[in-house]
């Protein structure tokens, strides 16, 4: 069976605990996941999932590396036409502004399950489709950019 590549990044703090937000998405995220695992099954292909920690250090220097989410190598955003934005969290992020993905007009601070859901299934359909269709995923119209 294949695998889909699944990597959700969070702060975690020494005494292993994170942020409401990233709390949120991580709950999102396995639910997510579940529900690709049900609907790639019959495809040949498995969700895997890698949770990352990232210390506070690391947090202070890039605060929006604290709750991304890549699919096959990509950033949730990028496979759903989004952009990544930043707002005020909590206290356990001090006074940094934190991760936020916005996607068809809204933000959310705490990834939905559906969004981890619909990038997958881009990027599952993409990797069905083969490295051919991958390389030639940027050619639409005319200009036959990839040549």
């Amino acid at each position: 069976m294949q695998t889909l590549s699944i990597v959700w990044q969070r702060l975690l703090s020494p005494a292993g605990t994170t942020c409401p937000r990233c709390t949120g998405t991580g709950d999102e995220v396995l639910r997510g996941v579940e529900q690709l695992r049900s609907a790639l099954q019959p495809l040949g292909l498995e969700p895997v999932l890698e949770i990352r920690a990232l210390d506070a250090a690391a947090f202070a220097q890039d605060p929006g590396a604290s709750n991304p989410i890549w699919i096959e190598g990509r950033l949730l955003e990028d496979w759903l036409q989004g952009q990544t934005g930043r707002s005020r969290c909590c206290a356990e992020c001090g006074d940094q502004d934190c991760r936020t993905v916005e996607v068809d007009g809204a933000s959310h601070e705490v990834v939905p399950a559906a969004l981890v859901v619909r990038a997958g299934l881009l990027a599952a359909a993409q990797k069905l489709a083969g490295p051919k269709a991958a390389a030639n995923a940027c050619c639409s119209g005319p200009s036959a950019c990839c040549g």
